[in-house]
């Protein structure tokens, strides 16, 4: 049995090709997700003081 290199390729690349035929080129997948941005971290505000009743 003599299997030639193209009979392969052929069974390998045609559900590829006609996965294409149906959706194009390129194929309609969802873009990636964005990422959000890092929390802010909060900083304290020192106070001295003043400006409190007591």
């Amino acid at each position: 049995m003599n299997l030639h290199w193209k009979r392969p390729l052929v069974y390998l690349l045609a559900p590829i090709l006609v996965f294409l035929c149906f959706v194009g080129f390129p194929p309609p997948f969802a873009p990636p997700r964005a990422t959000r941005p890092a929390q802010e971290q909060a900083q304290r505000v020192e106070q001295d003081g003043e400006g409190q009743a007591g």
